[in-house]
């Protein structure tokens, strides 16, 4: 068998393969993705786990459908990797003398695979079969895999689905290893960016988790990709291509955490979660001399329990204020407006909704003032707040629309952008306990 020195965020997608079913590994161009699972069916196949091993094993034979694209690239990468180039049978991750016959050749395409027999180390004979997505879904029909599927590069969702099917009266599992170039695709959605079902996993490999290039080597492979495929082929998030709204790189943007000076102005942004929308909230600080907003702090949750939200942001400044959307005057089933629940829970809420000075609360130009800001350098983020990254690097367009989805923290952004103008330096004399109401309100604002 070849020799195999995983990554850690290789040894990682192994190791998820002992109580998840579905695996994603979406990784940037040339980082070993292919060699890992190929190691890993190779070993599934023959029995022969190393020491080191903690991912799934399986106690006898197992049998396999291991695909790509075409049968070019099936024969290219899958094939390749586990069998060797050229037909010199052995090189790749399977032992040649664990290869039982001489393989069974495709009759529609030179040097293809059909199919091969490996020797188990239980004395049985695994079996493996390559595949193409071209052949269409009913070439994916019929059969039981006790082993499982490899998925090399995105398959169609119809292709995915009919591969679940063939492992669902098994042990067996599913693994993708991808480079997500075609976007936010219905399979990439089920793992990214938070895997849809309990039995999914994923995990995501840029070039930097790829040991075999030297820094010089990752500047000089990132440059050379062009600036919107740039995520996509150095850190494996999927691509958007023109449609993408924030071509910002994350490097130019982001930067380390530091205590924010006190004549910093602060002030927090809501967006209340409903229906499948988790609650989103950031803090901002802006430093008024130079212009400067920097997103210090970032919060995501679906739970719909208010008490919990508030519990989470309290460590973000008992004098914080917070703006909020237009739709928290709606009813909180009979508890009254959203915004008030807040209030009573303990939040600094703004009297009113978000709203520019001149009026109304326009998404698309909260768009196009916050790409200005990063634009010109007026606009940074604390470079671990992951999940605004996440998002951002999935904000995008299609057919000329917004799409509103995974956006709970820019939105919250957002609101908090539209009030800028009432961020107020904190004051350590303020509590945080709930508003009393009186004549005198001093969260009430006018415009100047």
């Amino acid at each position: 068998m070849a020799v195999y020195q995983p990554y850690p965020k290789q040894r990682e997608f192994h190791r998820l393969g002992a109580t998840k079913r579905e695996r994603g590994l979406l990784a940037a161009n040339q980082t070993g993705k292919t060699s890992c699972a190929g190691f890993e069916v190779a070993i599934h196949m023959t029995g022969q786990y190393p020491p080191w091993w903690e991912g799934k094993r399986y106690i006898g034979p197992t049998n396999w459908w291991l695909a790509n694209t075409n049968n070019e690239t099936t024969r290219d990468n899958p094939q390749r990797v586990l069998l060797g180039d050229n037909r010199d049978w052995g090189t790749g991750t399977v032992p040649k003398s664990c290869i039982v016959r001489e393989p069974t050749m495709s009759r529609g395409f030179p040097d293809l695979v059909d199919t091969f027999q490996v020797r188990h180390t239980s004395g049985g004979i695994s079996s493996g079969q390559f595949k193409a997505y071209d052949q269409g879904r009913m070439k994916w029909q019929g059969a039981t895999l006790k082993g499982g599927i490899w998925f090399d590069e995105e398959p169609p969702a119809d292709i995915y689905s009919e591969g679940l099917a063939r492992i669902s009266a098994t042990s067996g599992c599913v693994f993708l290893t991808m480079t997500p170039l075609l976007g936010m695709s219905d399979v990439v959605m089920h793992f990214y960016p938070t895997p849809s079902t309990p039995q999914r996993a994923l995990i995501q490999m840029d070039i930097e988790d790829a040991g075999h290039f030297s820094e010089e080597e990752r500047e000089h492979v990132v440059a050379a990709y062009r600036p919107h495929e740039r995520d996509a082929r150095a850190r494996g998030i999927p691509l958007l291509g023109s449609g993408k709204v924030f071509q910002i790189p994350q490097d130019v943007i982001s930067v380390k955490p530091f205590d924010i000076p006190e004549h910093y102005a602060l002030l927090g942004g809501i967006d209340f979660g409903y229906g499948d929308h988790p609650f989103g909230a950031c803090r901002i600080a802006w430093d008024r001399d130079a212009d400067i907003v920097y997103l210090t702090h970032a919060y995501k949750e679906a739970q719909p329990v208010p008490a919990i939200h508030v519990s989470a942001l309290r460590p973000w400044g008992k004098d914080l204020r917070y703006a909020w959307p237009h739709d928290g005057g709606r009813d909180w089933g009979g508890a009254g407006p959203v915004a008030e629940v807040y209030r009573k829970e303990g939040l600094r809420m703004m009297r009113s909704h978000s709203t520019f000075k001149e009026g109304g609360y326009s998404t698309e130009a909260c768009v196009q003032i916050l790409m200005s800001r990063m634009q010109t350098g007026r606009f940074k983020c604390f470079e671990h707040l992951d999940q605004f990254w996440n998002e951002v690097s999935m904000y995008h367009r299609k057919d000329g629309l917004l799409v509103k989805k995974n956006d709970d923290i820019i939105s919250a952004l957002f609101k908090a952008l539209m009030m800028l103008r009432h961020s107020r330096v904190r004051d350590l004399g303020m509590s945080f306990a709930p508003k009393v109401h009186s004549e005198f309100d001093p969260f009430d604002f006018k415009e100047a």
